[in-house]
């Protein structure tokens, strides 16, 4: 018998909800992470009596209540309601895309005025099977709304132009004919009061972790640890890049304290227009409603990604979803091994996603009921 049952490498979400799942079974974790934290990517950190969420902003957002009892069983969480703002060249506009926004735009008052005018501009492009990213974005909403907050956010966040990136990308576009700037349709919404380090603290409580440990720095020794090993890191490193290098977008966080209360009067605001560098400004304290005298911000600049960067998102066009089916076929020849998260998974999965999928990989493997939880 080996020392451990499971050996989970990564103490982001998906890897802290398996081992606390496991461990409720009765099983011996052990949790590796190459960096000084837990928690990953929804790490946060105190500064100036702010919860600072150190690799960019994350809301937790779902429709599943399950997910949503599960998540409040870790942490209390606020009201937060996810309303971001746009600037483009000084000028502010809400996001996502609603009556506020194209009162902005054109001084319309009501909903039809504004459809009007949006279907009078995609009528007269005549798109009619969209090609790419520009023509479904313009296809959607016309010239005014992509040129102004759609075109150089976009450009600046994949690093390409806006006609050699896929249609599918922008597909889900949210535009609403209502008053409303609560970004996302979901049911419930909010922010851990505390910040989300706490949540995966609770959730890896009983567990022994070790961080600052690089798993494929020696993988022969901490394999022959555990009977399976769950794996939440780039599943093409994994196999040595054996098949090729999956593509990601990176991105580089500049932080700053400022000797003032309220820095933009906003949580997140984008900058939209491709020559402002960043896509995106941070205020943190507005997360949790701080009144804090000090505030702390974030700009977020993309950048192209290399190995030996931090992969943010996946880019999943054509391309690289075929290399990755490659290794995903590999990977069903190591059953010992499991592999998830987004980099495990290739995916760029919500937060509420990575929970849904960790609770049905443990159903599946203590042969219980499957939960019923949307991914």
């Amino acid at each position: 018998m080996k020392e451990y049952d499971y050996l989970i490498v990564g103490a982001g979400l998906y890897g802290a909800v398996f081992a606390c799942e496991a461990f409720k079974r009765g099983k011996r974790c052990l949790v590796l992470d190459k960096r000084s934290h837990i928690a990953g990517n929804i790490y946060t950190e105190d500064i100036e009596g702010i919860k600072v969420h150190k690799y960019g902003a994350h809301i937790f957002h779902t429709n599943n209540r399950v997910l949503w009892d599960y998540v409040n069983g870790y942490a209390e969480f606020n009201r937060y309601t996810n309303s971001p703002l746009a600037n483009y060249k000084g000028e502010l506009f809400n996001m996502p895309f609603n009556m506020n926004t194209f009162h902005a735009l054109w001084n319309v008052k009501k909903p039809d005025e504004a459809k009007k005018i949006i279907d009078s501009q995609v009528r007269s492009l005549n798109i009619q099977h969209p090609r790419n990213l520009e023509e479904q974005a313009l296809s959607m909403v016309g010239y005014d709304v992509y040129e102004k907050l759609i075109k150089g956010y976009t450009e600046k966040q994949w690093g390409r132009k806006a006609t050699e990136l896929p249609a599918f990308i922008i597909k889900r576009l949210p535009v609403r004919y209502t008053f409303d700037n609560n970004y996302f349709n979901d049911r419930y919404q909010g922010i851990p009061i505390g910040g989300y380090t706490k949540i995966v603290d609770k959730l890896l409580s009983g567990v022994e972790v070790r961080l600052e440990t690089d798993y494929l720095d020696d993988r022969h020794h901490w394999n022959n640890l555990a009977e399976c090993v769950v794996y939440t890191g780039m599943i093409d490193q994994f196999f040595n890049y054996c098949f090729g290098i999956l593509e990601y977008r990176s991105l580089f966080f500049e932080h700053e304290v400022l000797d003032c209360e309220n820095y933009q009067g906003n949580a997140v605001v984008n900058y939209t227009d491709v020559e402002t560098p960043f896509t995106r400004i941070i205020e943190h304290k507005h997360f949790e409603f701080g009144n804090q005298t000090k505030t702390v911000i974030t700009k977020e600049y993309p950048k192209q990604w290399k190995v030996g960067d931090e992969p943010y998102y996946p880019v999943n066009d054509d391309v690289n979803n075929l290399l990755f089916q490659r290794y995903k076929n590999l990977a069903q020849g190591h059953p010992n091994i499991i592999f998830g998260g987004r980099l495990g998974g290739y995916k760029y999965y919500d937060m509420h996603q990575v929970i849904a999928i960790a609770l049905k990989k443990i159903a599946q493997i203590f042969d219980e009921k499957i939960p019923q939880i949307d991914e």
